[in-house]
């Protein structure tokens, strides 16, 4: 099999499973920062959203596909790390 013969894109579906999948990794680091929860959280998100940014840079995936990329996942992370920020500022 060559190369061009191999999807360039995943199915919408593998992406959700990477996404939950990183973000219980996420949540079990979290539970034992020194930080808090919430903190080490919304730090985790943030660098997660970085990282699939640069990943959606690398593998020059378009932010509007139809199938969900790298840079779905990045907005995802960027709202769940606003949503933690707004949680933790109010405790």
């Amino acid at each position: 099999m060559n190369t061009k013969q191999l999807p360039r894109q995943l199915p919408s579906i593998q992406v959700m499973v990477r996404f939950g999948f990183r973000l219980a990794i996420m949540i079990g680091f979290a539970a034992f920062a020194g930080a808090g929860f919430g903190r080490g959280l919304v730090t985790l998100l943030l660098m997660s959203a970085v990282i699939c940014a640069f990943a959606g840079i690398a593998k020059r995936e378009m932010p509007f596909a139809a199938n969900l990329n790298h840079w779905d996942e990045m907005t995802a992370y960027v709202a769940l790390c606003a949503l933690g920020t707004g949680i933790v500022q109010r405790l």
